[in-house]
């Protein structure tokens, strides 16, 4: 089917409109007439083709934080009906037959298929929500609930289930347990808000002095380190349980591994482009461990959402239209944002169409 959206033709990372077409619904398929899309800071490093050992197809058309309303079903789907708000993240594919598949950790899939710049099941290339519809099987799609605003919801398919996931499955969401969060931004926020909502302790950690305030009063952590102060630093010294880290840029992990205790575990979630060094001996001495996570699977997304719908957790976001995506994207490359873009697509469309024709 036809479709129309902006899209990134090299590394420039700069979006265009773009017409191209979508696979037709099939019988597994929902169509969604995308109302919502989130800004990733994933998006960037992709369109700019920064991260290594990465392929890289062009035009590219990037996003997956997508929410919109379903327009047409296939014959077999059960899960949805017209007019039902649905959502996408970051896979809208894998084979559903290997151990991470039957595990429900179909992120892991070796033949798992990205939302955008991946090969689909029809041998087509995939596209993202920065574009008027897509087709997803019901499978790699969530139920949104009712009582979450959309705009505010969106991010959490990518940036809430890049922290939620990780603090489920190493066991960082008991309460009274101590968090320590890395970054205070896209990600980190809402770590933050999970983590409170698990009625855990959470220390913000942060090269910005200027994000104390915001992580104590605007999201209820309980204590800030600026970790250029090595005195804070000592003073915090073996007292996490566990660490998230949404850094995506290079930054030393020694620093983080002395703040956790015997046992503890620092999860990288952040997209570096380089990779670190491995301070090894903190971590034999004192049992610790640094681990990953990339986002997680189905089960696990659709908990994820609920949870954060019982909880009244959404994204802090700016909303920006189809014709600013440049513009926001160079923001969300200098940290310039608090703390998410949503591009409000369907409302926004005709800027860029209008431009197109002219």
């Amino acid at each position: 089917m036809p479709a129309f959206g902006l899209a990134a033709r090299d590394s420039s990372g700069i979006v265009s409109p773009f017409h191209f077409s979508r696979r037709a619904n099939g019988d597994h398929d929902i169509t969604i007439n995308i109302l919502y899309c989130g800004i990733c800071h994933g998006d960037v490093h992709y369109l700019r083709n920064e991260m290594q050992g990465r392929n890289f197809v062009y035009p590219m058309v990037a996003g997956h934080e997508i929410v919109g309303k379903v327009i047409k079903v296939g014959r077999n789907v059960e899960k949805f009906k017209l007019g039902d708000i649905a959502g996408v993240g970051p896979i809208c594919g894998s084979c559903q037959s290997c151990s991470s598949c039957n595990r429900g950790w179909e992120v892991y899939c070796p033949k798992r298929i990205a939302t955008y710049n991946s090969i689909d099941r029809d041998g087509s290339v995939t596209y993202g929500g920065y574009s008027d519809k897509t087709v997803v099987d019901e499978h790699f799609a969530v139920k949104m609930p009712n009582s979450l605003p959309l705009d505010g919801a969106a991010p959490l398919l990518c940036a809430g289930l890049t922290v939620y996931s990780p603090m489920k499955y190493y066991g960082l969401c008991e309460a009274g347990q101590h968090l320590g969060v890395v970054g205070l931004g896209g990600l980190g926020h809402v770590a933050v808000k999970f983590a409170k909502a698990m009625n855990m302790k959470v220390t913000v950690i942060s090269t910005s002095p200027g994000k104390k305030k915001e992580a104590l009063e605007s999201h209820g952590a309980d204590a800030f380190i600026l970790s250029t102060d090595q005195q804070q630093l000592q003073v915090a010294k073996d007292s996490m349980d566990g660490i998230i880290d949404t850094v995506a840029g290079p930054h030393s992990l020694d620093p983080l591994v002395d703040l956790l205790k015997t046992g503890g575990k620092l999860v990288m979630v952040g997209a570096s482009p380089k990779n670190p060094e491995l301070p090894t001996m903190p971590l034999m001495m004192g049992r610790k461990m640094i681990a990953g996570s990339a986002a997680g699977g189905m089960k696990e997304s659709q908990e994820m959402i609920d949870f954060a719908a019982k909880h009244n957790i959404t994204a802090d976001i700016e909303v920006v239209s189809m014709d600013e995506v440049n513009t926001a994207l160079e923001r969300v490359a200098k940290n310039d944002v608090k703390y998410r873009f949503v591009i409000d697509v369907a409302n926004t469309l005709h800027k860029v169409s209008q431009s197109d024709n002219e």
